[in-house]
């Protein structure tokens, strides 16, 4: 977890734990923000197939690949 993630988790946690709230209340929200940080990872994890997949055609100078991977890149978002 980088520093800026886990400083954000950090505060909240803390907000968390300054409510009235009861047991079930701070897992559920604590559920909530690791399914925020799984969703936030397979995203980074997206980014990082796209930037191997650009490094082998432009290593290779394929100047075509290059356009057709980010073309697809630029359709999944």
């Amino acid at each position: 977890m980088t520093a800026p993630m886990l400083a954000l988790a950090q505060d909240r946690y803390r907000r968390l734990r300054r409510r009235p709230v009861g047991v079930y209340a701070r897992i559920a929200a604590l559920e909530e923000e690791l399914q925020e940080c799984r969703q936030l990872n397979r995203r980074i994890a997206e980014l990082v197939d796209v930037v191997a997949e650009l490094l082998v055609p432009i290593a290779d100078r394929d100047e075509e690949r290059v356009r057709e991977v980010l073309a697809q890149y630029r359709a999944s978002i």
